[in-house]
């Protein structure tokens, strides 16, 4: 799914959610402390229980154990202990008569795929750590929270006293991952994995064929992976190696293979699948290609359930995804032969034309036929809702709530993506508003019950296996929040505050959502001090959407993503930060009065002319580089606007102490600055802009 549909679409997405205070209060940070997704009920005490070397545990299944409870305990023991600089982990056994730090008891083994439950309860006390839950899946959601209980003081480790009852809000919270239109080697997927389960999202999406690529080994067609993956493919070890991965994490895979558009690779290597006389290579240019597999011939159906009775023995989820997203018709309107198809098999409207999207839903029908032989669930994209569709299919609403509601409103139960493309680079808080279920939703308690919950969705255009990581995290953990905790959760600074800190655990974890952007940054600073190039970075973000398509610069498959606007964040932090402290500023100072500032609120100004200083003496820094790189260069722009912002916000800033009012030509010529200071360079854009606007516009 690409650029074009999708970006005016997208850009519907709410950004406010209503907060309901009724049953519960909207939790601050004394009652969140560092958890993310924030529990559904937590007792807090003032009582501690210090993380020593002797950290232990025992575990106790009421049926038959389940082999992944243990290693996971194994897992979070040694991370405590490697906090400690101690790595002996050892576990209790049952005959021990010395009490283990943490005793874990459980029901009986849980399978995401059969809905079981994820509830569990967890105790801290002076005395030790109590984890109880009717099933493994919540025995390993409760050491997830566990492990994001360890507190620092000082140099100290400890458990905060607490009693905790928690269990997630929507069943199904999931990561896509897009590993088609650029590889992701099995080792990216595992690491991120091991984030998810930290978050408690527990499906991964695996996108596994595009126009760009197809990623899996077939033993029965082989062409798909050798022509179609270009020899970037799974083989099917591998395979089963995620998804063996996954379930000790409690997480499903749910493979999609996209049809019939988004299908070049499967006619490079098929040709006999295509809509016309056309040959194709594996896709190297992005878009919406617009070309799709021929729906009339039995033969192509016949290559599918060839694939299909492979692959949904390969995969072990209940649920296949079909894709079946953006397929225009377009072909299939220019091709005589299959135009007379839909008008011999009545697909068409009400004015006698012919309907291709009636030929997608004959289609879908056909693919769901064999689905529901080799006991799958079909899941795909909104396209997919039509008239005749059995209400077995679950729907992914991509383009709006519209999609989700008009799926349940007709039975099928739904997911929602919508407002959760991460690959837009839109701020953690913009994801974190939207809500797959808000209080106001136009839904019967019935239809409720069909809303499953919802995915983030990582599509690789402009994320290789290299950068990926940053591209995903920390921002995703806000949305596994919006998925697990109450729908009351909604305090977004205190959402930042904890991001920041699962940010740390993350990279714990192996995520190298820091570690990459820091490493290209030293290799784009060639040996030269690389200090001014991360202060510049860090207030970079890449365009919104997908702007980089079309702003002077060609992406095929083969572009490599090591440019500046490769390592500038997602969502950046000091640009937030310092919009933090000009609101804080701005609060204080009121919009009315040009006296001199009073003494209270000197504290606010510094931090805010704090990094103006920085930034405005950057881009002398900068320039050696600038010299001397042609790939950093594009980007000098950007930085004489930051400089020179910079020093503007400082004068404007002096005359607020000096009790004075800036004339009107000096507005004019800031508003001036200012907008030239939107035009992007290198697809790339100075993130503290709209502060920096908000602060030389709203000053007295």
């Amino acid at each position: 799914m690409l650029f074009s549909l999708r970006c005016g679409l997208l850009l519907l997405v709410s950004l406010l959610l209503a907060v309901v205070g009724q049953a519960q209060q909207v939790p601050t940070s004394s009652s969140t402390h560092n958890l993310m997704p924030v529990a559904a009920q937590a007792t807090w005490g003032a009582a501690r229980l210090p993380l020593r070397a002797t950290f232990t545990y025992r575990i106790t299944a009421e049926t038959q154990p389940d082999s992944t409870v243990a290693a996971a305990a194994r897992r979070v023991q040694t991370r405590l202990l490697r906090q400690l600089g101690t790595a002996r982990p050892t576990a209790k056994t049952a005959a021990s008569k010395t009490a283990p730090t943490l005793s874990i008891r459980y029901g009986k083994p849980g399978r995401m795929e059969k809905g079981d439950e994820e509830r569990y309860a967890l105790r801290v006390t002076p005395m030790g750590i109590a984890l109880t839950a009717p099933t493994s899946l919540g025995a390993l959601r409760g050491l997830a929270t566990l492990e994001q209980l360890v507190t620092k003081e000082k140099n100290a480790l400890y458990f905060p006293e607490v009693d905790i009852q928690d269990q997630p809000r929507f069943g199904w919270r999931g990561l896509l991952i897009d590993a088609a239109r650029h590889f992701m080697p099995v080792s990216v997927i595992k690491r991120n994995l091991d984030a998810m389960a930290a978050v408690k999202l527990n499906v991964l999406h695996w996108h596994l064929s595009d126009d760009q690529g197809f990623r899996v080994e077939s033993q029965r067609l082989p062409r798909l992976a050798q022509v179609g993956g270009e020899g970037q493919f799974y083989t099917q070890a591998q395979v089963r190696e995620v998804q063996r991965y996954a379930a000790a994490r409690g997480i499903r895979v749910v493979p999609e293979f996209d049809m019939p558009g988004h299908a070049t690779a499967w006619l490079a290597a098929y040709p006999e699948l295509a809509s016309n006389d056309s040959t194709y290579g594996v896709a190297t240019r992005w878009g919406v290609l617009n070309i799709a597999m021929d729906p009339t011939r039995e033969t192509t159906y016949a290559l599918i359930d060839t694939l299909l009775g492979e692959m949904t023995q390969l995969f072990s989820d209940p649920y296949f995804h079909i894709g079946g997203d953006e397929n225009d018709g377009r072909q299939w309107l220019r091709n005589p032969r299959i135009v007379q198809f839909m008008k011999d098999q009545k697909l068409v409207k009400s004015n006698g034309q012919p309907d291709k999207h009636a030929l997608q839903t004959y289609f879908n029908r056909r693919i769901l036929t064999m689905l529901t032989k080799y006991n799958k669930k079909m899941i795909g994209w909104d396209e997919i809702l039509g008239p005749g569709l059995p209400e077995s299919a679950v729907i992914q609403s991509w383009r709006g709530k519209k999609g989700l509601y008009d799926a349940v409103k007709t039975n099928h139960p739904a997911i929602l993506s919508n407002g959760y493309y991460i690959d837009l680079n839109y701020s953690a808080a913009s994801h974190y508003a939207v809500d797959p279920l808000p209080a106001n939703a136009p839904l019967t308690e019935a239809q409720k019950k069909l809303v499953l919950g919802g995915e983030a969705t990582m599509w690789a255009e402009f994320a290789d296996s290299v950068v990926v990581d940053s591209r995903i995290w920390p921002r995703t953990a806000a949305i596994a929040e919006r998925f697990w905790s109450p729908a009351t959760v909604t305090d977004v600074p205190d959402m930042y505050r904890r991001l920041a800190i699962v940010s740390t655990q993350l990279e714990r974890l192996g995520i190298r959502h820091r570690r990459v952007p820091e490493q290209l940054l030293r290799e784009l600073a060639a040996g030269q001090n690389v200090a001014p190039l991360r202060t510049f970075a860090s207030v970079l973000e890449p365009v919104k959407e997908y702007k980089r398509h079309f702003q002077g610069m060609k992406y095929t498959t083969q572009t490599l993503l090591n440019r500046l606007v490769d390592t500038a964040p997602a969502e950046s932090d000091a640009a937030r930060e310092f919009g933090v402290a000009v609101d804080a500023l701005l609060a204080q100072v009121g919009a009315t009065s040009a006296s001199p500032l009073p003494a209270e609120a000197l504290p606010a100004l510094a931090a805010v002319r704090a990094p103006l200083i920085q930034w405005q003496a950057n881009d002398v820094k900068l320039q050696p580089l600038f010299n001397t790189s042609a790939s950093l260069r594009e980007y000098g722009p950007l930085s004489a606007r930051l400089s020179a912002l910079s020093a503007l916000a400082l004068e404007r800033l002096q005359l607020l102490e000096q009790g004075k009012a800036p004339t009107t030509a000096w507005k004019a010529s800031a508003q001036q600055q200012l907008e030239a200071a939107k035009a992007p360079a290198g697809q790339a854009e100075l993130a503290v802009l709209p502060a920096l606007q908000r602060l030389l516009n709203g000053l007295p």
